[in-house]
């Protein structure tokens, strides 16, 4: 139904870039520099949705600890110094504060939500180290020019292009099926808001029959679903979509199962792909629609599995789609130190992020990009698939190509007035 497409990346990646870990043929590093590179993440650790944080932690410690052993980068080492900022944006901008000005940190991994993501973007408007996304998703992070910062990158899916994705895939079941009636629950804030509304622009676009009867709005990290359930009972849609993730979605879920609600609903979810989420919840029930978050046989790949292995032997739980993200960023990260000599002034690892392709085990043709124009990512896998009542739990994945991707997303920016 769908197939997907090569991404030629901008600039070519030097020998070892895959892993990150090759040691600099000539490194030209300064004897001021310090022989440990910190490296801070503020990120969430405590709460119903700590795995964010967990995961992306052990991501880092994964990809670092492979950079070390291998001899790190011109003789130095990365460290990473974590701290958790509970969910909350303004802890977020404290802790980031804190561990450049205190911990001595001269780059920031943001392993935050997109609540505070956008507060520790604003840190580094005014702190200009490099600074790169791993979680948020929101599209106006690094979409809308007037928050643009040189120093800043996302390396992570962006909403707008699983809008597209999750558009064809959603309208081609909808028109097949003949879903006509949709709900959504998505949480109450700037993420679920705007990827509710980014995903419905593009199945009503390819398919027009769609008809949006109701929406709901819970709060994020809503202990209670019944009230949404409910209404949904009421309403009686034909299918429902939902970017609630982590925690959120499992009791959403596992709430939902007791009153059979998908026994006649088709949900599409933006989130439901990732393991830890799969296997949290008790009766998972089959044939749910879940874009891609992460999964070992996707893309299938030698390397992915490597890097599904060698996670998971770290954080005993396979890989989530925050992992993966910040496993590339590491990557990233580890490529443009080796450019710099060690440098690790924001500006100058900025310019050799802009436009650098690299190998990946994500990569679903050849290689994973940082787009120049926005500092974003493409060539990442945007599938939809079904889930299953066995490991690793969602199948038959069908892709949008990535030219389609970014035809449709540059249309969408000048709409915006973005672009």
């Amino acid at each position: 139904m769908f197939k997907s497409t090569k991404q030629v990346g901008r600039r070519a990646l030097l020998a070892g870039a895959a892993t990150g870990a090759a040691v600099l043929a000539s490194p030209r590093i300064a004897g001021a520099q310090a022989k440990v590179i910190r490296v801070g993440m503020p990120t969430i650790l405590s709460g119903r949705v700590a795995i964010l944080g967990t995961s992306s932690r052990y991501a880092v410690q994964y990809a670092f600890a492979r950079i070390n052993e291998a001899g790190g980068l011109g003789g130095r080492t990365l460290q990473l110094v974590e701290r958790d900022s509970k969910g909350r944006p303004d802890e977020a901008a404290k802790v980031t504060r804190d561990l450049i000005n205190n911990d001595g940190c001269e780059i920031i991994i943001d392993g935050e939500a997109s609540s505070g993501a956008f507060a520790v973007h604003e840190v580094v408007r005014e702190l200009p180290v490099l600074c790169i996304h791993t979680n948020s998703e929101t599209s106006s992070l690094t979409a809308d020019p007037k928050l643009r910062i040189a120093t800043a990158f996302r390396c992570a899916r962006q909403g707008i292009h699983d809008a597209v994705a999750g558009g064809v895939y959603a309208s081609a079941i909808s028109k097949q099926r003949g879903l006509k009636r949709w709900m959504t629950c998505s949480p109450d804030y700037a993420y679920g808001r705007d990827n509710t509304a980014e995903f419905l622009e593009f199945a009503r676009m390819y398919d027009p029959s769609i008809e949006v009867v109701d929406q709901v709005w819970p709060r994020l990290f809503a202990p209670d679903y019944t009230e949404n359930i409910t209404k949904a009972l009421q309403v009686r849609p034909q299918a429902m979509y939902s970017a609630l993730w982590g925690g959120d979605l499992v009791s959403f879920i596992e709430q939902s199962n007791l009153y059979r609600l998908f026994a006649n609903i088709a949900l599409f979810s933006s989130s439901l792909g990732d393991p830890p989420v799969l296997t949290a919840i008790k009766q998972l029930p089959p044939g749910l629609h879940t874009a891609y978050r992460y999964n070992r046989n996707y893309p299938e790949k030698p390397s992915n599995t490597a890097f599904a292995d060698g996670f998971t032997g770290v954080a005993k739980h396979e890989p989530t789609n925050w992992a993966w993200q910040n496993y590339v960023a590491c990557q990233f990260i580890a490529e443009a130190l080796k450019r710099t000599g060690g440098r690790t002034e924001g500006a100058a690892l900025a310019a050799e992020l802009k436009g650098m392709a690299i190998q990946s085990p994500l990569a679903v043709e050849e290689v994973l990009t940082l787009r120049d124009s926005d500092h974003t990512l493409i060539g990442y896998p945007t599938a939809w698939g079904r889930t299953v009542p066995k490991a690793p739990f969602v199948e038959d994945f069908a892709t949008t190509p990535w030219s389609r991707i970014l035809e449709m997303e540059t249309q969408w920016k000048r709409q915006k007035g973005y672009a």
